[in-house]
């Protein structure tokens, strides 16, 4: 599929979800808001009815106005304007709201005005054989000498009771999002082992083509009849073979390397290891090599402590690979390497830092995130003129994640990159 089709798929899908999601939340809301409205109503008009039997049964007539206050979301106080006897209360409150089909538990409490407080108190559960005690004390309200309060403190599992098909339907919802969200995830990984795939072959193709290229010219004139009398042009051309393929040898060797840490893992012989040692002879087998293109590799050992548990082999191996590359990226500037360790506190409480530094083309920011991964390299178009498979640096980060160490880059485009690998120390 091609990366527009690709592109438009996701963008369609990723609106149609949106609005689906979008829609199911509005239809929640107003159902719940519907439920809460209508639940409201059936308690205002179960406890109205309660207001006037009471009056009926005290023969006292009620309030005109302000007759229920709603003081919270589940709690509602009925004023009248005589004493209340608890028992009756209690018994017109469960018929009419078993009546009202209110079956909800509630909890109930008759204001005394001599005592200024909440009295008579109640828990009334849905199944009459269970019984409860009042969760809090009700509160006051200032508003009449003589009132009832009712609360009810499973509301919201009520109305949740009551809406029940949207919950299943928000359920069933968020299954086809996480879906889709893990079918776009595969898409994308997908396309992105696509795109490594392609690279990977057009950098193994360019790599394996020169030295290919190179002995099969070489076996050419060792074939000629003409250069049998010539023994140190036979010898000469024998050498090129030689060493191209040594080169060849090395190519395949790094990606089968690559390939058995994957299957079988990376195994690790970890000792006590002068890291200052291990950096000063690194630096001293590459000099040579910057030296070649007149570049300079300069060594600022400032770290105090710098005896480490390591892997030495791997250790050095990515050391290898970091001034390599430093080397090789430089453009067409002259390389000029800085290695320097230094002890920190961060990000472990006491560990050594070592920081590759080079003035190289950089890598952009955009890239920066994906440098690390096996195979990539940052895109150059058609040029290739530094050789390699993009596994070096999946290698150092593998060394350093099976370590349990820390590796930061900062790069900035055509002023260069710095490598910093962070190693705890005991």
């Amino acid at each position: 599929m091609r990366n527009s089709a690709i592109r438009w798929v996701t963008i369609f899908g990723i609106i149609s979800i949106v609005g689906i999601v979008v829609t199911q939340v509005y239809w929640v809301s107003r159902a719940i808001r519907e439920e809460q409205a209508d639940f409201d109503q059936t308690v205002r008009i179960a406890l109205q009815k309660v207001a006037e039997k009471n009056a009926d049964f005290t023969k006292t007539p009620l309030p005109q106005f302000n007759l229920i206050n709603k003081l919270a979301s589940n709690y509602y106080v009925v004023n009248v304007n005589t004493e209340l006897d608890a028992n009756v209360l209690e018994h017109y409150l469960k018929r009419q709201f078993s009546s009202s089909n209110l079956d909800v538990d509630f909890e109930y409490g008759i204001y005394d005005c001599s005592g200024d407080a909440m009295v008579y108190g109640n828990y009334i559960g849905k199944n009459p054989n269970e019984s409860a005690e009042m969760t809090t004390e009700l509160p006051k309200w200032d508003g009449s000498d003589y009132y009832f309060g009712v609360r009810f403190p499973n509301r919201s599992t009520f109305i949740a009771n009551r809406i029940q098909i949207w919950i299943f339907s928000s359920i069933l919802l968020l299954t086809v999002v996480i879906f889709f969200g893990y079918a776009l995830f595969v898409i994308l990984k997908q396309k992105r082992l696509s795109e490594v795939q392609k690279d990977f072959i057009n950098n193994m193709t360019h790599e394996l083509k020169t030295p290919i290229s190179t002995i099969s010219i070489s076996a050419d004139v060792l074939t000629n009849p003409k250069n049998v009398q010539r023994p140190d042009r036979i010898m000469n051309y024998a050498r090129i073979i030689k060493t191209e393929n040594e080169r060849l040898k090395g190519q395949v060797e790094k990606v089968l390397q690559m390939a058995r840490i994957e299957k079988k893992g990376l195994k690790l012989k970890i000792e006590t290891h002068d890291l200052h040692e291990i950096l000063t002879k690194a630096v001293e087998n590459f000099r040579i090599k910057a030296q070649e293109v007149s570049g300079n590799i300069t060594l600022e050992l400032e770290a105090e402590h710098f005896h480490i548990q390591a892997d030495k082999v791997h250790l050095t191996n990515i050391l290898y690979n970091l001034l390599d590359n430093a080397i090789k990226y430089t453009g067409n500037t002259s390389p000029k390497i800085t290695v320097h360790s230094v002890n920190t506190q961060k990000p472990f409480k006491s560990c050594m830092a070592i920081a590759i530094q080079d003035n190289g083309i950089g890598i952009p920011k955009n890239h920066q995130k994906m440098i690390f991964d096996k195979f990539f390299r940052v895109p150059t178009g058609n040029v290739h003129n530094v050789k390699g498979f993009g596994l070096g640096l999946n290698y150092v980060k593998t060394v350093v994640k099976a370590h349990g160490w820390r590796i930061k880059l900062e790069s900035q485009v055509n002023v260069g990159s710095t490598f910093t690998i962070y190693i705890p120390i005991e």
